[in-house]
């Protein structure tokens, strides 16, 4: 008997990038699984893209929020009406190959990855280059070297958790795959109650990794299957706010996995140093554009601090 995938996807003013996805996951070749849904969960879209979808050969539910839930929180409505084995979660500005799913899939039930939990696999842009979308688990050094910069001038796994010193060309396991293509087992995903909602959006996946790993399991990333990621996804045209939610949700994840004191330098740096550096780099390039998102940036991290402090909380009450 064949197991059972569902597939979600966030939509957030994707525009024509969600129909083609849809079309490529329609074209693909499904023969090591049974499709049960493609749900797609929309966060309040001002555009076009969920209009002309019907004619796609998918059995396709689509969720319309009235506001914009975030990422995890999204990810999870969609799972919730779901009965799949496993649940494959899919960024809009992807498509997969003909044969991606088939593999991941056939990954994951190998008797040899019995261990394995979550698998992602090869991501290209637009050039065909291979995208680095893996990542260790973030320590406080390595935020540290973040907020120097210190990460780009050297990279390592002491400096960076992003895996930019690793060419993705070979399978291996890994501490993290990036959420654009991210197939997890739906036991496993139940039972750690899904992605933490307090992370609007970035490192909700992350965090999703790393109890993943607590709870015994690992993730793997299969080089032998291909998708097409845009990257940069939906929020590419709104970088202010992309920096904004990306500090915030650094800061979340600080204080849920360290120790208070390394979470309060962490949270302070970016606060001081980081924004002080980031505004220097700006001025240094000649980039009044970069300094106003920078500005725009840190005036919304400012303002949240009284919510970031709340989410905090949450997130204590819930360990």
């Amino acid at each position: 008997m064949l197991p059972s995938v569902d597939i979600i996807i966030v939509n957030w003013n994707a525009g024509d990038q969600l129909r083609d996805c849809l079309a490529a996951v329609a074209s693909s070749d499904c023969q090591e699984y049974k499709l049960d849904k493609v749900i797609v969960v929309d966060n309040a879209s001002r555009d076009r893209s969920l209009e002309g979808l019907d004619d796609l050969n998918l059995p396709l539910d689509i969720i319309r929020n009235t506001e914009n839930k975030g990422f995890g929180a999204a990810c999870n409505q969609g799972a919730s009406i779901g009965r799949s084995d496993y649940i494959l979660f899919l960024n809009p500005d992807t498509k997969v190959s003909s044969d991606s799913i088939d593999k991941a899939v056939n990954c994951i039930r190998d008797t040899a990855h019995q261990q394995v939990g979550v698998v992602s696999i090869q991501l290209v842009n637009s050039q065909g280059e291979i995208q680095r979308n893996c990542a260790r688990f973030p320590t406080p050094l390595n935020i540290w070297c973040s907020i120097l910069g210190i990460d780009k001038l050297v990279v390592n796994k002491s400096t960076s958790y992003i895996m930019n010193d690793w060419n993705h060309q070979n399978s291996q396991p890994v501490d993290h795959v990036i959420g654009a293509f991210y197939l997890i087992r739906r036991d496993i995903f139940q039972a750690l109650d899904g992605f933490d909602e307090t992370f609007f959006v970035y490192f909700e996946d992350l965090d999703l990794s790393y109890r993943v790993h607590k709870l015994g399991w690992s993730s793997y990333y299969l080089a032998d299957a291909i998708s097409f990621h845009k990257g940069g996804g939906t929020s590419e045209s709104i970088k202010a706010t992309r920096v904004f939610y990306s500090l915030r949700s650094r800061m979340l994840y600080g204080y849920k996995h360290f120790n208070p004191l390394q979470a309060n330098a962490i949270a302070l740096a970016s606060l001081s140093i980081e924004f002080a550096s980031r505004m220097i780099f700006s001025l240094l390039r000649l980039s009044p554009s970069q300094a106003q998102e920078t500005l725009s940036a840190y005036t919304k991290l400012f303002a949240n601090i009284p919510e970031i402090y709340r989410a905090v909380r949450q997130q204590s009450i819930a360990k």
